[in-house]
């Protein structure tokens, strides 16, 4: 369905005192660095340049009206600067380049208005540790494939960073019913794999049990328009029983590729626990 890595990142303990959503700075930092390790254009200039078409920099920034392929993910509150980073499709085949932009921005770079700099533990890429005391390793490192876990009918979705999404016309701050998650992911998935949107084969079945969502404002600052940007989106958990096995299949996508819009910046993080038949979703 879809192929991607898994870039944990791990750092030696810091002062530093992250935001409580560091999407944005994590972004903002990795672009600069990005550009550094990939631009080879003298002008240092993306408008004109004879080699956008193959930059990654350009790909993940600058490219409009396509879904860039890697999404950063992090909870909100964090107590300290780990975060993952995720890539699909043709995103994974630039492993090194991410890696080596991952490295200056840390190490050298630094993140926030203090640019604080970090000691890196250790970087996994689907578990498997690549980079570790200062050495690299990324042989032998395979793109994974989605694949569904065990299905049941009873589940408990829980959106941990806001998720933005529209609901007839209008951004949502109240429980989604599931059919607009689903609809979502599914679009994601179009947009992800370069194919065009189309409608769902199914109709999604189910009943909602409980809910707990309320809306959650953040901010994040734009270094482009030199102002904050309101970024809130719906966060708390929803219960479900009968739930139909397709349905069941995209929720659990979407803890891979994510829900709605700004999932680069790590917005639209859910996490899904399907439980036994005999066991309570309470």
């Amino acid at each position: 369905m879809i192929t991607y890595h898994k870039l944990d990142i791990t750092l030696s303990p810091s002062p530093a005192k992250p935001h409580p959503f560091i999407g944005s700075t994590l972004r903002g930092a990795f672009g600069v660095s990005l550009k550094k390790v990939v631009c080879i254009n003298p002008s240092y200039s993306c408008e004109g340049c004879f080699a956008k078409d193959n930059c990654l920099y350009y790909d993940f920034y600058e490219q409009k009206n396509k879904a860039h392929q890697y999404r950063f993910d992090f909870d909100l509150n964090p107590k300290n600067y780990d975060f993952s980073l995720y890539l699909f499709e043709q995103a994974t085949q630039k492993l090194p380049y991410v890696v080596s932009a991952i490295h200056k921005m840390l190490t050298e770079q630094g993140l926030g208005v203090n640019r604080e700099k970090f000691e890196i533990d250790k970087i996994t890429c689907n578990n498997k540790t690549i980079y570790k005391e200062g050495k690299f390793d990324l042989s032998d490192v395979a793109a994974q494939t989605f694949t569904p876990t065990t299905l049941n009918t009873k589940a408990k979705i829980t959106l941990t960073t806001p998720l933005r999404t529209k609901y007839k016309g209008k951004l949502l701050t109240t429980t989604p019913p599931l059919e607009i998650l689903i609809h979502s992911i599914h679009n994601r998935l179009c947009e992800l794999t370069n194919k065009p949107k189309t409608r769902l084969t199914f109709t999604p079945t189910y009943k909602e049990q409980s809910t707990s969502i309320k809306f959650t404002d953040q901010t994040r600052r734009s270094n482009r328009q030199k102002r904050k940007l309101q970024i809130g989106g719906i966060t708390g958990n929803i219960k479900y029983d009968d739930i139909d096995e397709k349905s069941l299949i995209y929720l659990q996508l979407g803890e891979i590729i994510g829900v709605g819009k700004q999932t680069v910046f790590g917005m639209g993080k859910i996490k899904v626990k399907i439980f036994e038949t005999t066991e309570s979703v309470g």
